[in-house]
């Protein structure tokens, strides 16, 4: 069952120094080009429920990646400081003092509400200190201003762009962007029509 060809996954793995990083993007041009005629034309499917036939139009709805592939794949470089993409510089860290590797173990604290019962534990955490910063979101619209000055991933030479590491982490903008109803892993329902 599991070689039928409704269970196939496309993977594709490249070890060692062959392996594209940063340009990931132009092994998933044509994948791209698939899915945005998919979204433009649609696909003819039949709804044996109502007995009729609709024109479906398929979406990547998200992807499952580790940090490192989430770096490659979008663009956001997840290490050292500012590796989260939702809350930048506003999440708490520190370096470890052998090795200074950012570290962000044991700040968790921060996200929790402040009559939470471990804002108060000393012993339960690092130093026995309690040190609180209210993280923040990040708006999401900056994003796609610095995004959009960036150029394609499959231009070579790639440089960093203009602010890498000051104020922002982006290294490319990902193929991914072009697909039109893309934003941060979330479909933007205002590109959608319902039909009752």
């Amino acid at each position: 069952m599991c070689m039928s060809p409704e269970y196939m996954f496309l993977t594709m793995v490249i070890l060692g120094h062959l392996n594209p990083k940063r340009l990931i993007d132009v092994y998933l041009e044509s994948l791209i080009e698939e899915l945005q005629n998919l979204w433009h034309v649609g696909v003819l499917t039949r709804d044996s429920a109502k007995d009729n036939t609709f024109t479906m139009r398929p979406t990547l709805m998200w992807t499952v990646d580790d940090l490192p592939a989430y770096g490659i794949a979008f663009g956001w470089s997840s290490d050292s400081v500012m590796g989260c993409l939702v809350y930048m510089v506003y999440i708490c860290v520190f370096y470890l003092q052998n090795g200074r590797k950012a570290c962000y173990f044991d700040c968790h604290k921060q996200f929790l509400p402040p009559v939470h019962p471990y804002c108060r534990n000393k012993k339960a955490f690092t130093k026995n200190q309690v040190k609180r910063k209210i993280a923040h979101s990040r708006l999401r619209e900056k994003d796609r201003d610095w995004v959009k000055e960036f150029s394609p991933a499959v231009e070579v030479p790639l440089s960093l762009p203009n602010g890498y590491g000051i104020e922002h982490k982006w290294t490319k903008k990902s193929i991914l962007w072009e697909l039109k109803y893309w934003l941060t892993h979330l479909i933007d329902t205002s590109l959608m029509s319902w039909s009752t």
